[in-house]
Parts: structure tokens; C-alpha cells; sequence
């Protein structure tokens, strides 16, 4: 394994030892010798289909010269820029003999270092880094949102966790949840209301976001309080926020105070707002900034509507009453009538005040807000209640996200920490779709996968018809918005993938489905043929075509299974991009665990070419 490290190639030790264990065996020793080494080298990285490529553009099959590199580039891997310098970087980066180096040629060794490099990605290499224009207003991107973020795993009793916020911060996260409700000593803390998870001091979750909050990106940080606290606790937080954040807290607004239209990302870069409801406007804020206004509270008055089952983001209680107004109306079949009783909040001015561009406001219709809502005054609307509207008034829905910022949030009963499918809210142009960090699955794959884009800063432009205010997009008819892709996708071969659980050596039943996630009509599954028993090098060569409607909203997902029966398959690895961030040509697929950890060197080799 050291010797095959100095190579610099990634070697998984199953695989590995498995053609170890036959080469002895076939030679009946407890020794290799180097041509039995040379064997087990190339056994393992001398890819069949690598060879082919090599072959059709060398012509003595040992060496290709420079002028082949470039014609491979252009014609296979659809290299346009500047090939003869692209060219003579790759052979400088990959070519680990130096006298063919010096030559400008690459050997064969060189070629394999090259096709299986971050180069070679299926994922485009200027989308690694931010490209997009950062400088609309805040309303007009998705941004990366975290659901009950102090939350490890469920939400009845599990532990809450500042490990919750560094891990989602570090995943490029930008707005995170903070359930404040009164502690012991003044002391305001974390945890899920009603429930037996555990408690973490407000202080504490301040100090890890201020640590850890531009660590994966520069763009601001959006602080989503809900919060319980008692006046008197809310100025201790204030407090907490304006000293330990210091001057990354915005608390003040940026140019004119007259608030037309949200600040960009850009011009937030390095900043942290606070969400939170506010007593009245920015402005009267503003006139207040230099006056202590320590002991001076507000009140808010809101419609607490007593209804759908998630409609307040309340936590469902451990053992709830079987007379309550909830159980029965969830028994009743139609969501209407709607119970509404007056509810007033206090609010401490110093932590009122601290609220700037995201205030949030109670969503009571589409109407109402058109006529009433400000710029800065956002959302939140839990996934039942958005469903309904994506269903029965997608129009409005979308004419509502171009101007405001509107958060969805899993249902109160999701109280094992499960997750909606992210996508039919991206798709009516909802900003902060919140999800559980902590939950692996489907969701939070398609949610790493979208926000790998644009560098991974949390922040993607919406495509222009979820931005354009008089936009008659609907996901379920998008007419005149369709930009149709013609896609094509070769599945060619596997590469050391994680062997079975049920296997003994370094097999597997390998099977590959790829899947298109986007608007309805572009939702798509196919899946390949299964290879028995090999999960080092299956090969597949199947090709795939697709027809996408939407690109700009779609993503593609590859996920790798073994078959374990004729009706059950486990899970092996997966990877999932936005489909316009797809390079073309020959393309390595890194395959990723259920939590999103690397299972380098584990990959699928692909061909990739759309119109």
C-alpha cells in the first residue's frame, strides 16, 4: 500500500488486497516480486477503456505528442480555449516520467493521472469558483438554509449540538435557525421548546458562528431567530450579538436608510443580519441608534392562525392533549374555516433594533402582501401550506418569491428530523428552503448538489423568469420559458467501488440509476443493467438520452446501488450537480457516501454531450 501511495494514485486497501491475495495465490508464495507488483498496478489502474482512448489518438499506442493531446482535448473533451497551453499544463501536472515530460509527451501513466484528475470531472472547473453576479438584491438568489440547526439528529429528544452549527457553516450554510427560549441565570439558551432535547447556552452557538461564519464563504449569514425569550432575555442576546459578533453584525443599513430594494451579496460581504420580528421600520430604528434603549420593549400583534399542522413553526409537543384545537382540526377534512386569535408579542427594543434588512412578518396571502409588504420584510411558510400553493397558485407563488424572501420549513411532525424534496419550492423560486442538516437522504443530496455551484458560497442566482417580476412561469406549465436541452450520457465503467456489505471479498452487484430532478415534467428515472459480481472495474458502456425542458432548474443525480435481491438494493455511493454545470466529453463522477464524506477512489467513468 506505501509503494502504491508513492505512485500518487488513490487505491482502496479491499480492493487492493483482494488482487494481492490472487497474485500470491496464483504463484503459491507469501512474496511478490515487482513483475508481481507491476501486475497488481496495472490490474487496478490500467482501465480497459483508458487504453482505447490512448490508442485512437497514439500512434505508436506508447506515446502521445503534444499536437495529439491538443487534437483529443478539442474533439473529445470540447476544450475550445487556447488547447496548446491547456495542453502543456496538463503534460507538466500529470506526466510522472520526467524524460517524456521534457519532450512535451505524455506516456500512457501520464494520460491515466490526467483522466482521472478533477481535470476530468463531470463537474464543470469554473463553476468551482464563484461566477455568477453576486450583485442583485438578496431576494433574487437561492441561499443555503439550515432547519433547526442545533439539532443532531431528531427532534424529540436528541442532543442539540454546536457541532450542528460548524458542520452546516462549513458546508457553505448561510442561513442558520436559533431556537431562544429563557435559561436559568439570565442566561438565554438553544434547544427544540417542549421537548426533551438538550439545552446549549445562546453565548456559546454566538461565539462557534462568529469562529466559523466566512470560513467556506464570504457572502453574508443570515441569523433566523425563533424566538421565546422574555424581554429582559432578548436584550441579553442583543447584547450577546453586538459583542461577540462586532463589526460583522450589521446594524445599520447600508447607503440610503430609506430601504427601496435589498442589498446584494456583495455589497453584505462579511456581514451577519439578524431575522427576527421588529417594531416598526428601519427607519424609526435608525433614529434610535445612538439612545440607549436598554429596558424599552415594543409589541407585535399577529393573527396566530389556528389550523394547518404546520402552520406556526411551534414544536409539536411530547404528549399532546387529545382535546386540543389542533388534533381537531386536524380531523377536519378541508383547511378552511381558519381560526384566528389576537396574539401579542413583546419584543426588546435593543434586539428589535438589531433588525435590519430581514424582518419577518407573519404571510397571511399573496394579496396581502403585494398590497402591504416591504422589501425587507420576509416569510416563512411551512412546507404543507406551500405545497397547497405550488399546487393551486404556483402564479402568485412565483410573482411573490421575484419580490420577497420566503422561507419553507419542514412540518412540526417530521419529528424524526426527516426532510421534504427541496426541489418543488426551488421551482416556484422560494430563497431559503430550510432543511435538516443533520438528516442524510435524497433531499440533502439534491441541496449539496444544487449549492455546489457558483463555488460553493451558499448563494445562486435564481434564473431570470423567478426573478422577473412580471413572470407568468409556473413549474406545471412552463410555456414559453422552455429551453430545451437534448442530453446524452454514456455510462461507460466503475472504478474500485465500495464492495457489497454482503460480500466477503471486494465484490458487488453493481447498478447505476441517473435521475433528473427539476421542474414535473423533467422529473426523470433510468437506470443500467446490473454487473454481477465485480465491483472493481464493472463495465457498463449503455447510453442514456434525455430531453430537459427546464436546464436552469434541473439537477442530475447519479447514484450507484447493489443489487441484494431481485427487490431490494443498497445504497453504494452517489453524486449530484445542477445539469448546466455538466462538462462535456470523457468524465470521472466522484462518488460520494450517504453523510457526503469522499469515497475516493471510488468513481464512474462517463461520456457527456448535449445541445
Amino acid at each position: 500500500m506505501k509503494l502504491l501511495e508513492k505512485l500518487q494514485m488513490p487505491f482502496d486497501f479491499t480492493h487492493v488486497k483482494h488482487v494481492f491475495k490472487k497474485t500470491v495465490d496464483k504463484r503459491k508464495a507469501h512474496m511478490i516480486n515487482i513483475e508481481d507488483f507491476r501486475a497488481i498496478y496495472r490490474t487496478i489502474v490500467h482501465k480497459p477503456e483508458l487504453r482505447e482512448i490512448f490508442r485512437a489518438y497514439s500512434p505508436d499506442c506508447k506515446i502521445l505528442a503534444d499536437t495529439q493531446l491538443i487534437e483529443f482535448l478539442r474533439k473529445e473533451q470540447y476544450e475550445t480555449e487556447d488547447c496548446e497551453t491547456t495542453a502543456l499544463e496538463i503534460i507538466l501536472k500529470y506526466e510522472p516520467i520526467e524524460e517524456v515530460r521534457k519532450r512535451r509527451q505524455m506516456s500512457f501513466e501520464g494520460f491515466i493521472r490526467y483522466m482521472n484528475s478533477e481535470d476530468c470531472s463531470i463537474f464543470k472547473n469554473n463553476h468551482r469558483t464563484v461566477y455568477q453576479d453576486m450583485n442583485h438584491p438578496l431576494c433574487d438568489y437561492f441561499i443555503s438554509s439550515s432547519h433547526n440547526t442545533y439539532l443532531i439528529s431528531d427532534q424529540l429528544i436528541g442532543p442539540s449540538h454546536l457541532w450542528g452549527y460548524t458542520s452546516a457553516l462549513l458546508k457553505g450554510c448561510r442561513c442558520l435557525e436559533i431556537d431562544c427560549w429563557d435559561g436559568s441565570n439570565n442566561e438565554p439558551v438553544v434547544y427544540h421548546g417542549h421537548t426533551l432535547t438538550s439545552k446549549i447556552p445562546f453565548h456559546s452557538v454566538i461565539q462557534v458562528i462568529d469562529k466559523y461564519a466566512f470560513v467556506a464563504s464570504d457572502y453574508p449569514i443570515v441569523l433566523s431567530l425563533e424566538n421565546h425569550c422574555s424581554p429582559k432575555q432578548q436584550e441579553v442576546m442583543a447584547d450577546y450579538l453586538e459583542s461577540i459578533l462586532g463589526d460583522k453584525l450589521l446594524t445599520s443599513t447600508i447607503g440610503d436608510t430609506v430601504v427601496t430594494q435589498l442589498p446584494s451579496p456583495e455589497a453584505l460581504k462579511f456581514k451577519i443580519l439578524v431575522k427576527n420580528k421588529k417594531v416598526g421600520t428601519i427607519e424609526e430604528g435608525m433614529l434610535r441608534r445612538n439612545l440607549d434603549s436598554h429596558g424599552e420593549t415594543g409589541e407585535i400583534s399577529d393573527f396566530e392562525i389556528i389550523s394547518d399542522e404546520d402552520e406556526t413553526d411551534e414544536k409539536v409537543p411530547l404528549y399532546p392533549k387529545s382535546d386540543s384545537p389542533k388534533r381537531k382540526s386536524e380531523r377536519r377534512p378541508s383547511p378552511l374555516p381558519r381560526k384566528k386569535a389576537k396574539v401579542k408579542t413583546k419584543i426588546a427594543i435593543t434586539l428589535s433594533d438589531l433588525v435590519i434588512y430581514t424582518k419577518s412578518e407573519k404571510f397571511v396571502s399573496f394579496e396581502h402582501s403585494l398590497a402591504n409588504q416591504k422589501c425587507y420584510e420576509n416569510n416563512s411558510i411551512g412546507e404543507v401550506r406551500a405545497r397547497k400553493f405550488v399546487k393551486h397558485s404556483a402564479k402568485e407563488f412565483v410573482s411573490h418569491t421575484s419580490r420577497f424572501i420566503t422561507r419553507i420549513y419542514p412540518k412540526g411532525t417530521r419529528t424524526n428530523s426527516s426532510n421534504y424534496n427541496p426541489q418543488e419550492f426551488w421551482n416556484v423560486g422560494c430563497q431559503m428552503v430550510a432543511l435538516n442538516f443533520q438528516t442524510p437522504g435524497v433531499q440533502m443530496e439534491l441541496q449539496d448538489g444544487k449549492f455546489l455551484d457558483n463555488g460553493g458560497c451558499g448563494y445562486i442566482l435564481k434564473p431570470e423568469f423567478l426573478r422577473n417580476r412580471n413572470s407568468t412561469f409556473t413549474p406545471h406549465n412552463v410555456g414559453r420559458y422552455s429551453k430545451p436541452m437534448s442530453l446524452s450520457i454514456r455510462l461507460i465503467s466503475g472504478h474500485q467501488l465500495p464492495p457489497s456489505n454482503l460480500s466477503k471479498t471486494n465484490k458487488a452487484d453493481p447498478l447505476v440509476q441517473i435521475e433528473i430532478y427539476g421542474v414535473p415534467e423533467d422529473q426523470v428515472k433510468k437506470k443500467s443493467s446490473v454487473i454481477k459480481s465485480n465491483a472493481l472495474s464493472p463495465r457498463w458502456d449503455e447510453t442514456f438520452s434525455f430531453t430537459v425542458q427546464v436546464p436552469e432548474l434541473a439537477l442530475i443525480r447519479f447514484c450507484v446501488e447493489d443489487e441484494i435481491s431481485l427487490v431490494a438494493n443498497e445504497f453504494l455511493g452517489q453524486y449530484t450537480l445542477p445539469l448546466l454545470s455538466l462538462s462535456k466529453g470523457y468524465r470521472n463522477v466522484p462518488l460520494l457516501s450517504k453523510d457526503g464524506g469522499n469515497l475516493e477512489p471510488a468513481s464512474l467513468f462517463v461520456h457527456i454531450w448535449y445541445y
